[in-house]
């Protein structure tokens, strides 16, 4: 039989994800999309508590603010157009008061801050090399927020700088934090408004200073292959969305089936089988709910839920017994 693609091999890595490790996402749209999918499976995952964030010293602004957290105030907020913004956040924590974007930010930062104290993995994904600076103040935002162009210059980071910060970074966590395993990618997503070319050149920058990483920290650092296998296996275009820059459905499954493999153990899929068997019967809609197939359905069910629980008292379901129970009820 002939094989219509480039395999990419990816060798077992030496870390192992099981359902008992606390696990945070953070960077661009790849992060949301594989760390989606673990929450999905009920696995003790946070993704992104800054939003989407896509160059490499945003990355480390934020995970750094993670590692010694101080509240956000007033004062780290700007406006424009009528709204409240952070230039290391996300539009979706932008607000028309400072009260209610400060609400949102501190909210998640709290949150995220004790989950990253318990953290055993953080997972990183790099989308860009590209960063822009605020001139105001020199430093490199998250998010520009629609501003005005003149008001940021854009520049490509070295590989030596990505290295050198992260780096330090990593030394100062692991000061603090040593047992923490960091797995790196690179963003499968194209940045098309650099053009083909200088995408290429972001994208090259990323994948060597992570190589760089890798090779100083061996033990402590893996890298999964997600720029690669887009690029490689799925390169045709009925793996994209519509926009024919992110992958679509098909490719985020696939690449998430690829990721499983790399980092999860057989019993740790045999649990996610569970998990997503017990899953799809919570969300099952019968035509006719009140018949005593659907309560007896219900039942067993809910009893397929207890035993789950006891076995794995550390993961948690969407639905409980009780809520199970005023459905049989009504």
């Amino acid at each position: 039989m002939i094989d219509y693609c480039t395999y990419v091999d990816i060798l077992r890595s030496h870390l192992n994800i099981t359902y008992k490790d606390r696990l945070m996402f953070i960077g661009s749209c790849f992060a949301d999309n594989i760390g989606g999918k673990m929450t999905d499976c009920r696995f003790n995952a946070l993704v992104n508590p800054f939003g989407v964030l896509y160059n490499p010293l945003s990355v480390s602004s934020c995970c750094r603010l993670l590692l010694k957290p101080l509240l956000f105030e007033e004062s780290d907020l700007f406006l424009y157009d009528g709204m409240y913004h952070s230039f290391m956040h996300h539009g979706k924590f932008s607000g028309t008061t400072a009260e209610n974007s400060l609400n949102k930010i501190n909210e998640s930062f709290a949150f995220a801050a004790g989950h990253f104290r318990e953290a055993d993995y953080l997972i990183i994904t790099f989308g860009t090399a590209y960063v822009f600076r605020y001139k105001e103040n020199g430093r490199v935002v998250a998010n520009c927020h629609k501003l005005p162009a003149a008001q940021f210059e854009r520049e490509l980071l070295s590989v030596d700088e990505i290295v050198n910060e992260w780096s330090a970074l990593l030394e100062d966590i692991w000061a603090d934090k040593p047992s923490l395993k960091i797995i790196f990618t690179v963003s499968p997503i194209r940045h098309m408004k650099d053009g083909a070319h200088f995408n290429q050149i972001s994208k090259s920058t990323l994948l060597l200073a992570q190589q760089s990483l890798a090779d100083k920290y061996p033990e402590r650092i893996s890298y999964f292959p997600a720029y690669e296998l887009m690029m490689d296996e799925l390169r045709d275009y009925r793996f994209y969305a519509s926009d024919m820059i992110h992958p679509s459905e098909i490719a985020i499954d696939y690449l998430w089936e690829r990721f499983c493999d790399t980092y999860m153990d057989s019993a740790t899929k045999d649990v996610m089988k569970e998990v997503e068997n017990i899953l799809r019967a919570l969300k099952h809609r019968p035509f006719n709910p009140s018949t005593d197939a659907h309560n007896q359905f219900l039942i067993q069910t809910m009893q397929k839920i207890k035993l789950f629980q006891d076995k794995y008292p550390y993961i948690c379901l969407s639905e409980t017994e009780a809520e199970i129970l005023n459905k049989i009820q009504k």
